[in-house]
């Protein structure tokens, strides 16, 4: 349909008001005014996170639109994940070159499916022509001294993270054509393609882990880009076993070098990445049992010796011998 047929306010009613007042509705005024109105619940602080996602650095111009609207809350949904925050509400700004109306009916499928499953209210937002560009933020309750913040690990803390790592990544350089695909089975093709386009977020684990863990993020950057941020705030440095990072038996049929780089600077795993004391091992596995998500213990935290010292990571395998290993975060400004 032309743009000029399906005007701004016609596609928010048809596409998402609509659906938005089919599912939940918790907030004190939603979708229809200048602002939404919402308050957190008693006795509990309010979570909020904005995720831009832009075609071209985020995902491909050929991206499933169904997987689209689903990755687009997923990534937000992660964020609250990390703080131990449960879902409330959410907004969405979205950019389009020309509105299509296939397009958008399973761009919105995938994202009021995620936001069903969640309890999470669309209460506003704003759409305008331009490339395409989606941006949400999201809403959460939390108990403020419950909340699993950067700055909180300490000296002896395990690192945990959950699920696997680097199938993503791996997905992303088979589209780039950087691993043969006969590498792969066609079911091991479909779970690295699933890990890319319909991140799961760890909703039920950040709950869980309340109580349990001192400090906590979601690796959506890398590993070892994300591990630095909660080292930076907490003021420490970490010790991690790059064998004892989870990863899935289709990411073993890589070269060893590739593997390492995959899970450790890949990023777009929407894993949660975590401390906790050693006395907490046992409550924390079973935590991620409750969660239905397998948790690996990978390496401990450690005092900075001076006072002078940087936050670091020292990397070593199995056998406890360093590594020197070269590795980055994802950077939205790197021009590669």
């Amino acid at each position: 349909m032309p743009f000029m047929s399906l005007s701004e306010f016609s596609l928010i009613e048809r596409f998402f008001a609509q659906r938005a007042r089919r599912g939940p509705r918790r907030a004190l005024l939603g979708i229809g005014d200048d602002c939404a109105l919402i308050a957190p619940a008693q006795g509990e602080a309010l979570a909020v996170s904005t995720d831009m996602l832009v075609e071209g650095r985020h995902f491909l111009p050929d991206v499933d639109p169904r997987s689209l609207g689903h990755k687009t809350l997923a990534v937000n949904l992660s964020d609250l994940a990390a703080m131990g925050a449960k879902p409330r509400a959410f907004t969405l700004s979205l950019a389009l070159e020309t509105p299509r109306e296939a397009w958008l009916e399973a761009f919105a499928d995938g994202l009021f499916a995620l936001a069903e499953r969640f309890n999470c209210e669309l209460i506003g937002g704003d759409t305008t022509r331009g490339p395409l560009n989606l941006c949400v933020t999201v809403f959460g309750d939390v108990p403020a001294q419950a909340a699993l913040r950067r700055d909180g690990a300490r000296e002896g803390d395990d690192i945990w993270v959950s699920g696997t790592l680097g199938d993503a990544r791996a997905a992303l350089g088979l589209v780039r054509g950087e691993c043969a695909p006969s590498l792969f089975d066609e079911r091991e093709r479909a779970s690295l393609q699933q890990a890319l386009d319909r991140p799961e977020p760890r909703i039920a684990l950040g709950l869980a882990l309340r109580g349990l863990a001192h400090a906590g993020l979601d690796v959506s950057d890398g590993l070892a880009g994300d591990l630095l941020h909660i080292l930076e705030r907490s003021r420490m440095c970490a010790c991690v076993d790059v064998d004892a990072v989870p990863r899935s038996q289709a990411l073993r049929k890589l070269p060893l070098d590739a593997q390492r780089q995959c899970t450790l600077a890949g990023g777009d795993d929407y894993e949660l990445l975590f401390t906790a004391p050693p006395h907490a091992r046992e409550a924390i596995v079973d935590a991620g049992a409750r969660a239905a998500v397998a948790v690996t213990r990978i390496g401990t935290i450690d005092a900075l010796r001076h006072a002078t010292d940087e936050p670091a990571i020292a990397w070593q395998d199995a056998s406890q011998t360093q590594l020197s290993l070269t590795l980055h975060g994802f950077d939205h400004f790197d021009a590669n």
